[in-house]
């Protein structure tokens, strides 16, 4: 009886705790039923606190992501950051542009490969043919965010080639920054993942870490994530180097949700 009560509990949560992180609370609770009926409903009776807590720990917090190739197909970064942000009380707003650079957001720049966009708990909307990316200060004053969340790093690497071009990513970069602090607006940004070696896009660990390090240093007063710590590299799976499977994005969007809400108590206050 008590192991169907522990499984009811906590399947109400499975929305909140996805795949992995809900099958291990399952496994943690009949793990302490083992041991004692009343130890198991104590072990429940913590989760539930902290799953209530992680629900709650957004609302109120508006964000406006904008990114890059991650961000510009459904079941990537839109979806599963999106997702995870969404589940934690948040209002969320995801524009994505493949292959442009931190600079060309700020006019609405010709984008090859496509663009996307999603707002709250709606489909996303993907752009192909004469896809153009949105300026940045026309989607401030559209969203009215808290919070502006920055993912661009893969295309100003310059993966394949001997030299990563320091000042010109830098320049990307505060051309950036310099527009979304002029409203006053907090900003958290979020660094290249690992991926996997070789592929059509050149990536390498080495080089990645080189982008992220500089990264580091240049988005000021940007809150930088650093996503090369939150997994080791080739942990998340990728099918040409850069991008990654269906579960390598669910888990670099939860791992990234976390990061990101660590960051937004001092921010909230700061807004």
């Amino acid at each position: 009886m008590i192991g169907l009560i522990i499984n009811l509990r906590l399947f109400r949560f499975q929305p909140i705790l996805k795949d992995a992180r809900y099958e291990l609370a399952k496994v943690a609770a009949r793990l302490a039923l083992t041991l004692s009926g009343s130890i198991a409903l104590f072990a429940c009776d913590v989760f539930e606190r902290w799953a209530l807590d992680m629900q709650n720990i957004l609302a109120g917090v508006a964000f406006l992501i904008i990114g890059d190739s991650h961000f510009s197909r459904e079941n990537y970064l839109i979806t599963t950051l999106h997702n995870e942000l969404l589940q934690r009380g948040a209002q969320v707003e995801t524009f994505g542009a493949c292959g442009l650079t931190a600079g060309e957001w700020i006019d609405s720049t010709f984008a090859s490969c496509g663009t996307a966009h999603r707002g709250g708990d709606g489909p996303v909307e993907e752009y192909r043919t004469g896809a153009k990316s949105w300026p940045i200060d026309a989607l401030i004053d559209r969203v009215k965010p808290n919070v502006v969340v920055v993912s661009i790093g893969d295309t100003m690497a310059a993966y394949g080639r001997r030299d990563m071009p320091k000042q010109w990513i830098s320049e990307n970069v505060k051309a950036l920054t310099s527009r979304i602090t002029a409203h006053h607006v907090s900003c958290i940004w979020v660094g290249p993942a690992w991926g996997s070696e070789g592929g059509p896009f050149f990536k390498t660990f080495e080089r990645a870490k080189e982008m992220s390090s500089f990264l580091a240093t240049q988005v000021g007063p940007c809150v930088y994530v650093d996503s090369l710590a939150l997994a080791a590299p080739g942990e998340w799976k990728t099918f040409d180097g850069m991008h990654f499977t269906t579960l390598g994005y669910r888990q670099w969007g939860a791992a990234l949700a976390t990061a990101i809400a660590q960051c937004i108590p001092e921010k909230r206050a700061g807004h």
